[in-house]
């Protein structure tokens, strides 16, 4: 027997509690930046989403693909194989801020490419293609990032749940890419179908021919796709939309009542909707499963109770869901197009009260969606979007650059307060020229400046006259959306987010309206509606953090960067880049009085203070490239 003394036992006790310290400390990094590995394998099946069978594109047979978790601070690796053969893949992280975002990470047909990068902030994101029509064929699924173990989110539930919406074409993505760079044009029209994560039910009768087999409701892969819950527990629904064409409301069912079993026309049932649910709100109680929103694009926001929320293509939300109804039944969740006329059927998918049977399907007729074409509650949540106490990110008061973007829906060519694009002398801009030539010829001439024959790609390109830079320096630009169309447009920004200052009706007014811009509380988000004749102010702010081009783009109508002529909306790009030093030094800049427009101040290209009949044009400096 050996014995030891008191103090090697404290020695020895001692040494032991460090080296549990040190493991514990090795232990407790792992959990806080972990590494999430995923094996992706993207080809062509044979799919049967809404009960037609199509051609769609899978990843690891799946539609939607594979949900990422992490946590903040994880490092995520996809080692993505591309099995389509004839195709390039390239996903977009919509969301997360990293490098390999769609365009670095082109995945050759037959090869393995490996996208790594650390999701360091927490939301709600998407993954998809950027290539070709590829989105619109099935590639895309959602990115979830936690908050680290110890840490809380400024509101309480139980369960975290995700649903994607989407719309769906029965013609393949090729079929429809041919018809829209036809002569003459042919539109897609309106998709089939709405798919709840990825799950619809198409009527096979209303089909007057097909094949035998081609549509078959009793396909399990059709199934009604099915939300569980535990009565008296609160629900996370992380909802996405990736939508081609349509712009969504998304609903829970609310107590039955007579109106909502279709008893009532659809603009009567609407009003007392809305009287409803704003008697609701202000006794804080509710009909039936209303919704608190409490995250847009990844950022928290103010909460805010909605019985339907509207979702545009490229958008996520958080919404806070109680099961508090009678639990002996289940209910409706359903998707509707708004924004268009209503020719697609509704979505349908089952909120199920354990321990009901999940198809087991509700005793009412789904609910009456909002009317298509009523703008007012559409308007009013995105006016009710504002940043969370708490987690408010302050714009600066003032922008550097000022653009006014005016969407136009009849016209073939684009221009910013009548400044075109400037094509550059570089290659990969010239296939514009060849890309619009199926428009109207009459409309169409030729960009001057581009030497297709004798362009030198070893040269310097010249410097361009429509660029901006910010030199290595903060540039703060202000984007002003215009929106003349009678439908809505859905704008993202790729690369940085952006505040929403503001959104209004009719035409920007450039001395009225921008004092009415919310420089308080502005939520931050990636992507923003422009309600119909109307328009959306939103400011960003570039740095070295931020270097390079950033895209500005539509988030709709199917073409993500596949740059399809003569579409009825046309995607603009804007990008952001050049040579060119700020025109004003700090010191002079100083020197110039403050004028009563905030967008005059500072100087002009000769470093000379800029007077009160500046125009709006000495901010105009973009360079604005757009495909169609």
């Amino acid at each position: 027997m050996v014995l030891v003394s008191a103090s090697e036992c404290r020695s020895r006790a001692v040494l032991l509690f460090s080296f549990l310290v040190i493991i514990a400390w090795f232990n407790g990094s792992a959990v806080e930046a972990r590494i999430h590995r995923y094996k992706w394998e993207v080809k062509h099946e044979y799919k049967s989403p809404d009960c037609f069978k199509k051609l769609v594109i899978t990843i690891n047979g799946q539609i939607p693909g594979p949900p990422i978790r992490a946590q903040q601070n994880d490092t995520i690796i996809v080692e993505l194989t591309n099995s389509l053969l004839t195709e390039n893949v390239s996903i977009h992280w919509h969301g997360i801020k990293q490098i390999q975002n769609g365009t670095e990470g082109v995945t050759l047909p037959g090869t393995t490419f490996k996208y790594q990068f650390v999701v360091n902030r927490p939301g709600t994101y998407l993954y998809h293609a950027h290539d070709g029509m590829q989105r619109e064929a099935g590639l895309y699924g959602s990115t979830i990032v936690a908050l680290p173990k110890g840490k809380s989110e400024p509101f309480p539930y139980d369960y975290d749940r995700n649903i994607i919406l989407s719309d769906w074409y029965h013609k393949s993505t090729y079929d429809q890419a041919t018809g829209l760079s036809a002569t003459p044009f042919q539109w897609v029209g309106d998709p089939q179908s709405l798919l709840i994560h990825g799950r619809g039910k198409f009527n096979c009768s209303a089909l007057t021919s097909s094949e035998p087999g081609v549509c078959n409701a009793t396909k399990p892969e059709c199934s009604r796709f099915t939300l569980i819950v535990v009565p008296g527990k609160t629900y996370r629904l992380r909802v996405f939309s990736l939508t081609a064409m349509s712009d969504l409301s998304f609903q829970i069912e609310v107590r039955s009542s007579h109106w909502q079993s279709g008893g009532v026309p659809d603009g009567e049932g609407e009003k007392k909707m809305m009287k409803q649910a704003a008697a609701q709100r202000r006794l804080g109680c509710g009909l039936g499963h209303n919704m608190t929103v409490v995250e847009a694009d990844g950022h928290y926001v103010e909460p805010f109770v909605v019985q339907n929320l509207f979702i545009y293509s490229g958008e996520t939300y958080s919404v806070l869901v109680k099961a508090d109804q009678d639990p002996t039944r289940n209910y409706w969740i359903t998707s509707n197009v708004v924004g268009r006329d209503r020719k697609t059927p509704a979505g349908l998918a089952n909120f199920v009260y354990y321990p009901n049977h999940p198809s087991r399907s509700p005793p009412t007729t789904p609910p009456i969606p909002p009317g298509w074409n009523n703008t007012a509650p559409r308007i009013e949540q995105s006016k009710a979007i504002k940043a969370r106490q708490g987690f408010i990110h302050t714009p600066p008061p003032l922008p550097d650059r000022v653009i006014i973007l005016h969407n136009i829906t009849d016209l073939r060519n684009r221009s910013v307060k009548n400044v075109s694009f400037t094509p550059s002398q570089i290659a990969n801009l010239i296939n514009t020229t060849r890309i619009m030539d199926n428009l109207t010829r009459a409309n169409y001439q030729t960009p001057q400046g581009c030497d297709f024959l004798n362009y030198d790609i070893f040269k310097l390109v010249k410097s361009n006259a429509n660029a901006t830079s910010n030199n290595g320096s903060k540039l703060t630009m202000d984007i002003i959306l215009q929106n003349s169309a009678t439908h809505t447009h859905v704008w993202n920004l790729n690369g940085t987010d952006f505040w929403v200052l503001g959104y209004g009706e009719g035409k920007f007014d450039m001395v009225n309206d921008t004092g009415k811009y919310n420089l308080v509380n502005p939520v931050m988000k990636k992507t923003v509606p422009v309600h119909p004749n109307g328009w959306t102010a939103v400011r960003f702010e570039f740095d070295n953090n931020y270097s390079g081009a950033q895209e500005l783009h539509r988030h709709a109508y199917g073409l993500s960067h596949f740059v399809v002529p003569k579409l009825t909306s046309k995607i603009g790009y804007i990008t952001f880049g050049g040579a060119k030093s700020p025109p004003c030094s700090p010191t002079q800049q100083k020197k110039c009085p403050q004028p009563a427009l905030p967008y005059q101040r500072g100087c002009d290209k000769n470093n000379q203070c800029r007077g009160q009949e500046a125009e709006v044009q000495h901010v105009l400096a973009v360079q604005v490239e757009l495909h169609y």
